[in-house]
């Protein structure tokens, strides 16, 4: 199939009225915007044309379920507009994602570690929308209302994991594919309350979106099963953020191989 064919394609599926098409042939890609709301959203072909090369129809019905559950949102927020916090959430992201919007509008962010940055998203259902500068003055909020505001939603998120043991090392997944997971890891007390299950060191992962991984690694196998598993999600998952892992002590994120090089400086400082 070729580009054009699939914008055709889409374009019946989408037969709606309220959008407006613009095929850019140059950069392989089609803008598709909706003419009530004044908003739209670019949609990148190769990596569809790819996808339905093995999944056929079945990657069509995917792109166009995510057109849907956009405008979906963008309506929703529309119509209702903001009512109150309940509905911010924290969001994890790698340092490498965009710090604006498409319109140019700063996200709201905090710093997080070296490898991952906390956006805010509002939650709209079956999708989010980060919530850049400009939304402040609808939500009719500060930034700190809405980094407080999705620390606390997150604590009442659950945390249910699933255990299993690899070389007498053991691993506690959290996947509630709710958008959410790896943002558990902003979760204090729930960090703190599976420290006091841990009798190694505790590691904690967040290689993609839809997944948070803590270790208790008791042995040095147990560190290379980690950094196998963690590429793996790294690789697999829809929105990657790192295959860097972390120790967690005191409190603390920090980076396994610093860790690594303290302790293979106290080591020779003993000698």
């Amino acid at each position: 199939m070729k580009s054009k064919e699939l914008v055709k394609k889409l374009q019946e599926r989408l037969s709606d009225t309220h959008f407006e098409w613009q095929f850019d042939e140059k950069h392989n890609k089609v803008r598709l915007d909706h003419k009530e709301l004044g908003k739209g959203m670019d949609i990148s072909l190769p990596g569809i044309l790819s996808k339905y090369e093995t999944k056929k129809e079945l990657a069509i019905d995917e792109v166009i379920y995510t057109i849907q559950e956009t405008f979906s949102a963008m309506e929703k927020e529309y119509a209702e507009g903001f009512k109150n916090l309940d509905n911010i959430f924290p969001i994890i992201r790698s340092t490498s994602f965009p710090k604006k919007s498409k319109d140019g509008h700063a996200f709201v962010t905090t710093d997080h570690t070296a490898e991952t940055r906390i956006y805010y998203a509002l939650d709209l259902g079956n999708t989010y929308r980060l919530i850049d500068v400009d939304m402040l003055d609808k939500l009719n909020v500060s930034a700190e209302q809405i980094t407080e505001a999705a620390r606390f939603q997150i604590r009442k998120l659950n945390t249910k994991v699933k255990k299993d043991v690899v070389a007498e090392n053991v691993f506690y997944f959290l996947n509630e594919n709710d958008g959410y997971d790896a943002s558990r890891i902003l979760n204090d007390a729930f960090l703190k309350e599976m420290r006091g299950k841990i009798e190694g060191d505790m590691t904690v992962s967040v290689p993609h979106q839809d997944v948070l991984i803590i270790g208790d690694i008791r042995n040095e196998a147990g560190y290379d099963v980690l950094a196998q598993m963690t590429m793996h999600f790294f690789t697999v998952g829809t929105v990657p953020i790192t295959s860097l892992s972390f120790i967690y002590e005191d409190g603390d994120l920090e980076p396994i191989f610093i860790l690594a090089k303290n302790r293979v400086k106290k080591e020779q400082e003993k000698k």
